[in-house]
């Protein structure tokens, strides 16, 4: 077993600006990208013939990222090792016909994405990211990181029940964010302004995919800064992990005896099955590319699957010392403890005993201490895109993560080492 790794500040703090620079998945995956290139990779596009060649290599679609080194000595059958990751998070998104108002109040029509905790999203400084599609078929990155919109709350002297029955938001009513004042509400008022903004002439813009984000910046928290507060935890935290693990791999001048891969897919949060999404067919087809690209057949293919094992890696719960009695009494994860192994017999995840003996390799390997986390049985349980990609691939599929508080908020809460320990893990599970 090596060494502990001593905890890198640096890590996290990059973490940090990779969470502030990433407000939506397409920007999530762009800085991703970047990242990748910085170590060498090169991006292939998916309507070009592939080589076999050496080297990383990534795709992008959307919001989702597939990126592969293929070391030395590959073969055809050669199997994977994956770190799966989701770019998305719940937030409010605008819609179609996004300008509305009422009452001298000018508003954007939002809906809502995934499961917010939406009260996080009220009295909150929002800025407005996404993509936006022009007439010549391409698309730009928009980033509007300023006070641009706010959800206000009702005041208590209006709804004196909030004291004793608790906040009652209608998602339709509620939560639909002000970002100025007049009566004089007409269509195109908001792609005009992004329009002006990205300093494109009026009618540039078709399309777009939008999203409000807190404005506030990532932040050490606590006496000692031991704590790390901050947007799209769920799930940018593995995806930043996971980039960061795979340059390493790449960079290190060792030959894996399997070719790493990290793949981040977009709408976890709804469900997966898009284009973009684990329940779509992007990574398949990516694996399957690579392997005929090294000249592989079909058996080639089954060989390299079969082999293959996968680390979904999203964020779970730690224990709350406010609710503690909402998890399971002998599964009570902390912060800053080391990684989590996600298990649940159901299959909310796809953990079983011998990928808990995958994971805790490379833990011992690392150096990483590891936890583990499984729900009260009078609970729910959530779910990834572990039980996905096993079933769509047929490929096993091993659940981890990083404890946090808040999961679902606008902000979220972890240890500050423990998104260092976990790409440690995932760096010494993708180098076999």
């Amino acid at each position: 077993m090596r060494t502990p790794p001593r905890f890198d500040r640096g890590h996290t703090d990059d973490l940090m600006t990779y969470l502030a620079a990433s407000p939506s998945p397409y920007h999530a995956v762009a800085n991703a990208a970047e990242r990748l290139e910085k170590a060498g990779f090169r991006q292939v596009s998916e309507t070009d013939a592939w080589d076999g060649s050496l080297g990383g290599k990534y795709v992008l679609r959307g919001g989702a990222i597939i990126a592969w080194y293929v070391p030395e000595g590959a073969e055809p059958h050669t199997p994977f090792r994956i770190v799966g990751a989701h770019t998305d998070s719940p937030n409010l998104r605008v819609k179609p016909r996004p300008d509305s108002g009422a009452h001298g109040w000018r508003q954007v029509a939002v809906e809502i994405y995934g499961g917010p905790l939406l009260n996080s999203w009220l009295d909150r400084d929002l800025g407005l990211a996404g993509r936006v599609s022009l007439r010549d078929g391409t698309n730009r990155l928009v980033n509007i990181d300023r006070p641009l919109l706010r959800v206000p709350q009702l005041a208590i002297h209006l709804d004196r029940s909030v004291s004793s029955e608790g906040l009652k938001l209608d998602k339709q009513r509620h939560l639909q964010p002000v970002w100025g004042l007049g009566d004089d509400v007409r269509d195109g008022d908001l792609i005009a302004f992004l329009e002006q903004e990205l300093g494109l002439p009026a009618g540039e813009v078709t399309g777009w995919d939008l999203m409000t984000h807190s404005v506030e910046p990532p932040a050490y928290l606590g006496r000692d800064k031991e704590l790390l507060a901050g947007p799209r935890m769920d799930n940018l935290l593995s995806v930043h992990a996971a980039t960061a693990a795979l340059a390493a791999v790449a960079t290190s001048g060792d030959g894996p005896s399997y070719i790493p891969v990290v793949a981040a897919f977009d709408h976890e949060e709804n469900g997966s099955q898009s284009d973009t999404g684990a329940d779509g067919p992007l990574l398949g087809g990516v694996l399957e590319r690579s392997v005929f690209a090294r000249g592989g057949s079909y058996e080639d293919r089954a060989r390299a699957f079969a082999g293959t094992i996968c680390l979904s890696s999203d964020t779970g719960h730690a224990v709350h010392p406010n609710y503690a009695e909402r998890h399971d009494p002998t599964h009570h994860p902390r912060a800053d403890a080391g990684p989590l192994l996600k298990v649940n017999v159901n299959n909310r995840y796809a953990t079983d005993g011998s990928g808990r003996a995958v994971f805790a390799a490379a833990c011992e390997k690392s150096g990483v201490p590891f936890q583990t986390f499984v729900s009260n049985n009078s609970m729910p349980c959530g779910t990834t895109i572990g039980p996905i990609t096993a079933a769509r691939h047929g490929i096993q599929t091993v659940d981890i993560g990083v404890a946090i508080l808040s999961m679902h908020s606008a902000r979220e809460l972890c240890g500050a080492k423990d998104p260092y320990l976990l790409a440690n893990a995932l760096a010494a599970f993708l180098e076999d």
